[in-house]
């Protein structure tokens, strides 16, 4: 359970202890990209959402967890990802990349253009489970980053934190920055949402955030069953 102010939003699924194993991605299949809700796929499949600043590593950890290195296009220039890119996973629930958030190189008007489909995507659409949310572990806390997991709170939209490239600095480093993360969440949030370590080039956080979305995953293919 989460709680901003007086929000609460309760978003927590767990596997049974006969599935607490690796989740096996057997199949992981690049459906499209879309412009807008209104174009992608049919609500058919549970939806995981990936989203970060700009140039935060979301490619390579959505690359990781799928066990394909091309699946997701990798650059090294921020603002690569400009449409909602959909895999299909195991023929049974989507993980949708979303653009970026944070990149200042673009017009004002491709800004606002990005802003409205991001925002569309996790307000409106029905299918969707969870945003993962991530956050550089190289780098002090960022405000954008503040901002939009404030913005999930006030909008009631189930999310987890997943905080990138964890191999990359000393690892007293890297935990420095995830507690001052952790702390300036805190002046905001009564508790913590759920979190995960990850290393894309080490594979750290595989098993753990599949797993994750295993139960989820579970969990709304019962509800679509129900519709």
């Amino acid at each position: 359970m989460q709680i901003l102010r007086q929000t609460t939003i309760t978003y927590y699924f767990y596997l049974s202890k006969e599935d607490q194993k690796m989740t096996e991605i057997a199949t992981a299949e690049f459906k499209g990209s879309f412009p807008s809700i209104g174009q992608c796929p049919k609500e058919e499949w549970p939806e995981f959402a990936f989203i970060g600043r700009s140039n935060v590593g979301k490619s390579s950890l959505i690359n990781m967890l799928c066990d394909k290195k091309e699946l997701a296009h990798t650059s090294q220039k921020p603002g690569k990802t400009q449409l909602l890119n959909y895999y299909l996973i195991n023929q049974q629930w989507y993980i949708v990349d979303l653009p970026g958030y944070g990149y200042a190189k673009i017009s004002q008007s491709k800004r606002k253009e990005w802003r409205k489909m991001i925002q569309d995507y996790l307000v409106k659409r029905p299918s969707l489970c969870c945003a993962f949310v991530l956050v550089d572990s190289n780098i002090k806390p960022q405000e954008k980053d503040i901002e939009f997991i404030n913005w999930l709170g006030e909008m009631h939209i189930p999310f987890v934190l997943v905080f990138t490239k964890t191999d990359r600095l000393k690892p007293q480093d890297i935990e420095e920055n995830i507690k001052l993360m952790q702390e300036k969440l805190l002046e905001y949030w009564n508790e913590l949402p759920q979190q995960f370590f990850t290393s894309a080039s080490k594979r750290v956080g595989r098993t753990e955030i599949l797993d994750y979305i295993e139960g989820l995953a579970k969990a709304g293919i019962l509800e679509f069953k129900q519709i």
